[in-house]
């Protein structure tokens, strides 16, 4: 799989580390146990589009987001997280 990281360019799969779903940027305020633990243990596990959080770690370091296919491994958009922020 390559993905193109906005800054680097393309570049192979094992550059990058994979850091979870989007929705890891949603962290619930604290002190609300049960929104916490949604937010740590209750995940869903599509078979389709996916807006995942990757890291380009032997590159720019930069934090992207990736929208892919988890069936097809294809790749709709990459975006900076800093730019993918509502």
């Amino acid at each position: 799989m390559r993905i193109t990281c906005p800054l680097c360019g393309e570049r192979d799969r094992r550059e990058f580390y994979y850091l979870g779903a989007k929705d890891y940027l949603n962290r619930p305020e604290e002190g609300d146990t049960e929104a916490m633990h949604r937010y740590l243990h209750i995940r869903s596990n599509p078979t389709q589009v996916t807006q995942d959080l990757w890291q380009h770690e032997a590159g720019c370091s930069a934090w992207i987001e990736v929208e892919r296919n988890v069936t097809t491994h294809e790749i709709l958009s990459v975006k900076l997280v800093n730019e993918a922020a509502p």
